[in-house]
């Protein structure tokens, strides 16, 4: 008897990077090249254990991402991949995406990964002005971004994408205008423009408390992001998640699938997963992945689900089905909400049409207040 395959995601953490940008507090460190053959002999140890684990697993996206993933030489990319298609059955349409820095990419990574079925590449661009790059720790420059850009195409790779961040430390409006008109002139298949937050522990948090930084203004901030949206949307790409935008038919399958809540697995080190009402992270440091130290697991309530469920499909521009909720919840938004939705549907944050609920435009610019109300209590 055929088992029957259950299509998930598969994600792959390559830790390595060659610097740590000012921004970045994401599991990734510099200086440990010497570590990439344990680390991938170790990933592609648990790609077998987790096939073993879920041998009911159909891949339908893989995303490896990083750090740097473009840092690993290509003997060793060739042999995380190619465990990554012996451990799992993959959809023969699979989405198989990889990050890359510019000035990282050589033409002999690029063949190993189009042997390998990799079809759709985001670069971490960031700015097309250098004196951003620089400032933020970026290492490479806009004349790299465009050479690899031109490199992925002569490879057949055109669907890819370009990460553009707003609110950097001395960006004007004209800044990202530039940038813009830069990025778009490469005609990238999608981008993605995220504001910067300064997280906790980045030299980006203690530069902008000593004020050696100044960051543009909340408004200030807000204007940039509705120019990217404009800008973007005159130009063809479709907003269909509150920082991607994507021209038809490029939309990212496997950070869709993520806000949908769809099952997948992580490898490596500090990589996600996500099966059933479990979420796990391997261990966070190159030296505790290496030992084999156990993974963290939350098990969420069914309440925190419900909570999750809206959280992440309030993301996407067309909302989320109240029949796709009702399905993996039991109840619908009434019954899991109450009185809680009243004041986001009334004042025009939220909207419930047609069978799907959804953020305006307006709230999407205030979502997290929307979330706040709709939070569990406990």
């Amino acid at each position: 008897m055929t088992e029957t395959k259950h299509g998930r995601g598969l994600y792959l953490h390559v830790p390595f990077c060659k610097s740590k940008c000012a921004y970045c507090d994401f599991p990734s460190f510099a200086g440990c090249e010497k570590e990439m053959p344990r680390v991938i002999d170790r990933m592609c140890a648990e790609l077998f254990d987790c096939r073993n684990a879920f041998p009911d697993t159909l891949v339908e996206t893989m995303y490896i991402g990083g750090g740097t993933p473009s840092l690993l030489p290509p003997k060793l990319m060739d042999r995380l991949l190619r465990a990554a298609r012996e451990a799992f059955p993959f959809s023969p349409d699979a989405e198989i995406s990889c990050e890359m820095n510019p000035g990282t990419v050589t033409p002999e990574f690029l063949s190993v990964c189009v042997e390998n079925g990799v079809n759709r590449v985001s670069l971490g661009a960031q700015s097309s002005l250098d004196h951003l790059l620089s400032s933020i720790g970026r290492i490479h420059t806009f004349r790299q971004v465009r050479e690899t850009a031109n490199l992925l195409r002569s490879f057949g790779l055109t669907n890819f994408n370009l990460d553009m961040m707003l609110g950097l430390p001395g960006q004007t409006m004209e800044d990202v205008r530039q940038t813009l008109d830069d990025f778009l002139a490469l005609s990238p298949a999608h981008l993605s423009c995220y504001a910067l937050i300064v997280e906790e522990g980045t030299l980006m948090e203690k530069k902008v408390d000593s004020g050696e930084w100044t960051l543009p203004d909340e408004d200030t901030e807000r204007d940039m992001y509705e120019l990217a949206r404009e800008t973007l949307e005159k130009n063809g790409y479709r907003q269909y998640e509150i920082s991607n935008f994507a021209k038809d038919g490029f939309v990212c399958r496997h950070n869709r699938d993520c806000w949908l809540r769809h099952e997948y697995l992580g490898i490596g080190a500090a990589a996600c997963g996500f099966i059933g009402n479990v979420r796990t992270r391997n261990p966070g440091t190159i030296p505790g992945y290496l030992r084999g130290d156990p993974q963290e697991q939350t098990i969420l309530t069914e309440e925190d689900a419900r909570f999750e469920s809206v959280m992440l499909g309030l993301r996407l521009t067309e909302g989320l089905p109240e029949s796709v909720f009702r399905k993996a919840h039991g109840m619908g938004f009434r019954e899991a909400f109450g009185e809680k939705l009243d004041a986001p549907l009334n004042d025009g944050r939220l909207l419930f049409e047609n069978g799907v609920l959804s953020l305006t435009r307006y709230g999407m610019d205030v979502m997290n207040s929307v979330l706040v109300e709709l939070m569990p209590e406990n």
